[in-house]
């Protein structure tokens, strides 16, 4: 009896689905979307019975690519990650691709990318937009690769029965980590002086996260970086979700946002945030008054496609566990 004990305690370590290495450790705390992806595709992974770690240093089965670059969080650089590679060839390596240089500017991310990208198998982009920004500079789409649209947690991010719009006031709400302009600071700005100038009327803006230090909010609602239920709860209490962020590679923070179901209105520019938009919001420019004004007139019917859309980080993480599926046990 003794003997069958030991050996069922044993039974699960030995007969895992596999050793799953990320590069990037998740973290407490409002983080950008990478963070997201890895605490959802870890819950996943392991109720389905995959050991995941955040080193090269014991059994490994195969390696998400999460970011190349080194960090506190991410032991694991591009170097690192060629040098198994040529030990260990036969180890499948699976990249996630979801920055750029346009996106803030740099002049590194792309060639980093690139060189990163030799190591791996199999490679994932996180919109079309992204992935025909990438095959325009680099990476020859004759090798094996997908797009796979960022997802929010389901559990967190979903509509609520209260949110009908029944409120004369039109509540909009955007998000951020970076307080960088790119995200759409130049536009919120602006709505923001519209409003208490009453240029733009009946009209109401709360700003969750962090913003360009020269801003000056004078009609804004504004809230410090906010996660979870409690940034759900203040997504959830508006009507409708504006994002100006500029080439973005994806986005989540609009991801967030219609998961609560709240329509979109988008810049034009906005990279693979379009992707989205352009099933549950209005696009615009400079002539963002005129957008709000047709949302506000249209309401119910954007907020309906807004429901429709199934942005749930289970769908996302899915795909990447079927993924990872073939890349373990298909045929090589």
């Amino acid at each position: 009896m003794g003997r069958l004990s030991i050996r069922n305690l044993l039974q699960p370590q030995d007969q895992h689905a596999g050793h799953i290495v990320f590069t990037q450790k998740p973290v407490r705390g409002s983080w950008g979307g990478s963070n997201q992806f890895v605490k959802q595709m870890e819950s996943l992974l392991t109720s389905r019975g995959y050991q995941i770690a955040y080193d090269l240093e014991g059994k490994v089965d195969l390696i998400v690519i999460i970011d190349p670059r080194t960090a506190k969080n991410k032991p694991i650089g591009y170097e690192k990650i060629l040098a198994y590679k040529d030990n260990h060839p036969d180890v499948p390596i699976l990249h996630r691709i979801n920055e750029c240089d346009l996106r803030k500017g740099t002049d590194f991310m792309d060639a980093l990318l690139e060189r990163t990208n030799k190591a791996a198998d199999y490679t994932v982009f996180i919109s079309n937009w992204l992935r025909e920004y990438h095959s325009n500079k680099w990476f020859d789409l004759a090798r094996p690769n997908s797009v796979i649209y960022n997802g929010a947690d389901p559990a967190v991010f979903h509509p609520s029965v209260q949110n009908t719009h029944k409120c004369s006031t039109l509540r909009l709400v955007t998000h951020h980590w970076g307080a960088s302009y790119t995200k759409g600071y130049d536009v919120y700005e602006k709505l923001d002086q519209a409003i208490a100038k009453g240029v733009v009327n009946n009209v109401s803006l709360r700003v969750i996260g962090r913003w360009p230090d020269g801003i000056r909010w004078k009609a804004a609602e504004t809230f410090p970086p906010t996660q979870g239920k409690a940034l759900a709860d203040k997504l959830r209490e508006c009507d409708a979700y504006i994002t100006a962020s500029r080439w973005e590679p994806c986005g989540m923070h609009q991801v967030e946002g219609i998961q609560c179901g709240l329509p979109l209105l988008y810049h034009r520019d906005g990279g693979g945030i379009v992707e989205a938009g352009r099933r549950c919001g209005i696009e615009f420019t400079d002539d963002w008054v005129n957008a709000i004004e047709t949302l506000r007139a249209n309401f119910r019917m954007y907020r309906e496609k807004a429901i429709g859309l199934d942005l749930g980080g289970d769908k996302m993480c899915m795909e990447f566990a079927h993924l990872i599926r073939k890349l373990l046990f298909g045929a090589r």
